[in-house]
């Protein structure tokens, strides 16, 4: 594992910037590719002196956002019957796109937020976006805000813990708990503030 950890810090520190853009770029779209294995090593790299940390965070936004408007634009241009049909080769079945436009439908808008921030989820959640044609401005703010937590805490991870495996692992599992902790309080704010607007709203 150590082995695959340094080539992907080499990988990394190659391509620069843009290759970091590329890889979470993917990471956002059509190929699963895991964040993890990018922005701890851009990390790595940052804490070492061979990268800014505040334009790999950027790329890595960047790349994210644009990922996910990629997915987002598939879907709303080509529909739930393309997806279903070539969404098999990446990965993506029936019942995951119906458990993902439930998730959508549940929680709004904001689920393009708190989905970045799910293990599982944040590579799809565009797609159930695109198909209810949600703004595109509020989708990238809200993926942009989401992806940009995530991919702080990534690099973060790097910059602090270097390349210890060990002590990465364990400290990403409560990274990813303490994002979990953070969707639910968000959601919950998000939905009362949307019901007190509401109510306001009839009372007038």
């Amino acid at each position: 594992m150590q082995e695959i950890v340094n080539q992907i810090v080499d990988i990394v520190g190659s391509l620069g910037y843009a290759g970091i853009f590329i890889m979470m770029f993917l990471e956002s779209s059509f190929f699963p590719f895991p964040s993890e294995v990018v922005m701890i090593p851009a990390g790595y790299l940052a804490f070492k002196g061979e990268m800014n940390i505040y334009i790999a965070v950027s790329a890595g936004i960047l790349g994210s956002v644009a990922g996910a408007l990629f997915n987002y634009y598939l879907a709303m241009k080509f529909g739930r019957n393309f997806l279903l049909k070539y969404g098999k080769y990446f990965f993506l079945k029936e019942d995951s796109l119906d458990k993902l436009e439930k998730f959508f439908d549940k929680h709004g808008e904001i689920s393009t937020f708190n989905g970045r921030l799910i293990p599982g989820i944040r590579q799809y959640i565009s797609l159930p976006a695109g198909l209810s044609r949600m703004s595109v401005w509020k989708f990238s703010l809200f993926t942009a805000l989401g992806a940009g937590i995530w991919v702080m805490v990534l690099a973060g991870l790097g910059y602090f813990l270097g390349s210890n495996e060990d002590v990465i692992k364990e400290y990403l599992h409560i990274a990813t708990l303490i994002a979990l902790i953070s969707v639910f309080i968000i959601t919950i704010v998000y939905i009362v503030r949307t019901k007190s607007k509401k109510a306001i709203k009839e009372e007038i």
